[in-house]
C-alpha cells in the first residue's frame, strides 16, 4: 500500500489489523458485524443491554480488554435506548440505523484503504506545492492539514460508538477521549436531560448518514505561529511591535442575540476551545465549544488524531456539515429535530463553515492584567526567548486560512465572550484582545456575539466611538495597556470599559446614546 510510513503511524489508533497492504477486521468483529448487519431478528440485538453485551463481544475479538470502559456504560447504553427515548424511535435506530452502521463498519478498512491511496495523498493547496492530507497525528508544533471524507469520518464515528477505538497510547501522545463509553456513563451515573439530548444529536446523525451518505469532504489543520523569529512567514511579535502598529482596527459589529453558528457571510467561526480539542463533548460538558461538537458531530473525528494545543497554535476545521438544531445552554440544552445544511460547497468539497478553535488561560483571575498574559508569554518563557508572542492565542491565525485563491483575506471573525465562562476571562479584555488580533491579522471584520452578557451592555457604543476615532492597533493596544497594569497594581476596579468610558463620553455623548446592534 502507497503511504505505508503514515498508515502505520495511526496503527496504534486505530481497531483495524494490517497484514501485508491490506487493512481487515478479526474474523470474529467480521462475524459479529455480519451480525448487526442483518437486523434484530437476526443478532437479537433488540435493546441498550444487549447493544452493550455485542460491543463487549466486538471489543474482546479486538483484544480490548487491557482498555477498560466507563464502569456505567453498560447502564447508560440501556438507559438512553430503553428507558428515554420512545418505543418508535428505539425500534428505528435497532431495525435501520445500527444494522446500516455495522455494514458502515464491515467497509471501514476499505475506506481507509482508499483513504492513503487515492483521497489522503499530496495536493497543492493554499499556494503551497506537495502538501500532506493523509490521516496521521498532528503532532504539538507540527503544521499540517487532514482531508477526511465525510464517508469516512461516518465509520469513524461508528467506531466511536462502538467503542473500538484502542486508548492505551492515548495518554501518552496528550489525545483527547475518543470512544462514546464515558458519554453514555454520565448520563446514568447523574442523570440530566441535557445529556440525554446531547445524545440525541448524536443519533440523529447516524440516521441522517445511514438514509443519505455525504459525499463531501472536512480539513482539519493545525495552524502553528513559530516561536522563533524566521525569513519567511511571521512569527511572535514582541510587545513593542503591538505599541507601534498603525494597522486600522477592523469593522465591529455587535450582535445582542444570535448564534455564531447561524451567521451566513462565510466568516471564521471561533471555538471556545479547551486546549484538548472537543472539550467535554464527550462527557458533560455542554457549552459553546460542546454544543457545537454535538450538532456538527463531525467535528468529533479530529479527537482521534489531534493532541492538545500548544499555545502558540490553533486548529481550523473547514467543511463539518450541521445536521441539528437546538435551543438552550449548558443545563437547558435540547436537540430540536433536523436541520439542512445549505452551506455552499468549495473547490475541495468542502461546506464553507470554516471553524477556528483557540484555547484561552483557564481561570486567570488577576493574572490575566498581566502584560505575559496579555501576550499570552507565560507559559512560553522557557522557549520563545527573543521572540515574545502575540495578545492571545487568536494570534495563532495571524497567517491566515488557507482557501483558494488567497481568498482567505475576505474572511472575517464570528465570535464571542471566548474563555469568559467556565474559564473565568474579563469579557472587556478578550473583547478588546480578538479586536486587536483579527485586525492585525488584516481581517475585514469581527461580528461580536455578546449573548446578552451584562458585563458587555456598552461594547457596541465603545466600539463605534473607538471606530469614529479611526485608531489603529497600536493606540488601542496602548489603551489596554496602561489599562491593565494599573488594574493590576490595584489602582483601578473598574471594568476596562468603565475606565475608557468617562473620557469619551466628553467628547461624544451622541455616539454613546446610540441603541446598539440586535
Amino acid at each position: 500500500m502507497e503511504n505505508r510510513e503514515e498508515l502505520e503511524s495511526m496503527l496504534p489508533f486505530l481497531p483495524v489489523l494490517l497484514r501485508s497492504s491490506s487493512l481487515f477486521w478479526p474474523p470474529a468483529a467480521v462475524e459479529a458485524l455480519k451480525a448487526l448487519a442483518r437486523g434484530p431478528d437476526h443478532s437479537k440485538v433488540d435493546s441498550g443491554e444487549v447493544l452493550f453485551l455485542a460491543i463487549s463481544d466486538i471489543r474482546l475479538s479486538l483484544n480490548l480488554a487491557a482498555d477498560p470502559l466507563a464502569s456505567a456504560a453498560a447502564h447508560g447504553y440501556a438507559l438512553f435506548f430503553d428507558d428515554l427515548i420512545t418505543r418508535a424511535d428505539a425500534a428505528k435506530f435497532f431495525e435501520e440505523v445500527l444494522p446500516a452502521l455495522a455494514k458502515l463498519l464491515l467497509r471501514f478498512p476499505s475506506l481507509l484503504e482508499t483513504h492513503y491511496k487515492n483521497v489522503g495523498g499530496v495536493i497543492d493547496y493554499g499556494g503551497r506545492n506537495g502538501v500532506k492530507t493523509f490521516l496521521r497525528l498532528l503532532e504539538s508544533q507540527e503544521r499540517g492539514i487532514v482531508f477526511l471524507s465525510q464517508e469516512l469520518i461516518g465509520a469513524l464515528l461508528a467506531c466511536s460508538f462502538f467503542c473500538l477505538f484502542p486508548i492505551t497510547n492515548r495518554g501518552a501522545k496528550h489525545l483527547p477521549q475518543i470512544n462514546f463509553d464515558q458519554l453514555f456513563a454520565s448520563l446514568y451515573e447523574i442523570y440530566n436531560e441535557k445529556q440525554e439530548h446531547k445524545l440525541m444529536c448524536i443519533i440523529h446523525y447516524f440516521e441522517r448518514i445511514c438514509s443519505c451518505t455525504p459525499m463531501g469532504y472536512v480539513s482539519f489543520e493545525r495552524k502553528v505561529l513559530p516561536l522563533e523569529h524566521n525569513s519567511v512567514g511571521i512569527s511572535y511579535p514582541k510587545a513593542s511591535f503591538w505599541r507601534k502598529s498603525v494597522t486600522p482596527l477592523c469593522p465591529f459589529e455587535v450582535y445582542n442575540s444570535g448564534l455564531i453558528e447561524d451567521q451566513t457571510n462565510e466568516a471564521l467561526e471561533v471555538d471556545f476551545a479547551n486546549k484538548y480539542i472537543g472539550g467535554g463533548a464527550l462527557n458533560r460538558g455542554c457549552v459553546q465549544e460542546e454544543i457545537r461538537f454535538m450538532i456538527n458531530p463531525e467535528l468529533i473525528a479530529g479527537m482521534l488524531f489531534l493532541p492538545s494545543m500548544a499555545d502558540n497554535e490553533a486548529i481550523e476545521i473547514v467543511g463539518a456539515e450541521r445536521f441539528s438544531n437546538y435551543i438552550g445552554y449548558a443545563s437547558s440544552f435540547r436537540f430540536c429535530g433536523d436541520y439542512v445544511d445549505k452551506r455552499d460547497v468549495d473547490y475541495l468539497g468542502r461546506r464553507k463553515t470554516r471553524i477556528i478553535a483557540i484555547d484561552a488561560l483557564i481561570t486567570p483571575g488577576w493574572r490575566q492584567y498581566g502584560h505575559e498574559c496579555l501576550l499570552r508569554y507565560e507559559d512560553l518563557k522557557e522557549e520563545v526567548h527573543e521572540s515574545p508572542p502575540a495578545p492571545e492565542q487568536i494570534m495563532s491565525d495571524i497567517t491566515g486560512s488557507f482557501e483558494e485563491n488567497g481568498s482567505w483575506s475576505q474572511v472575517g471573525i464570528a465570535t464571542g465572550n471566548w474563555g469568559c465562562g467556565a474559564f473565568g476571562g474579563d469579557p472587556e479584555v478578550k473583547a478588546v484582545i480578538q479586536w486587536l488580533a483579527a485586525s492585525q491579522a488584516l481581517r475585514p471584520f469581527i461580528f461580536y456575539y455578546t449573548f446578552s452578557v451584562e458585563a458587555l451592555q456598552t461594547l457596541y457604543q465603545v466600539t463605534r466611538w473607538i471606530s469614529s476615532q479611526r485608531w489603529t492597533v497600536g493606540e488601542l493596544w496602548n489603551m489596554l495597556a496602561e489599562y491593565s497594569t494599573q488594574r493590576l497594581k490595584g489602582k483601578i476596579e473598574v471594568g476596562f470599559f468603565s475606565w475608557l468610558l468617562p473620557s469619551l463620553a466628553a467628547h461624544d455623548s451622541v455616539i454613546l446614546d446610540r441603541p446598539r446592534v440586535t
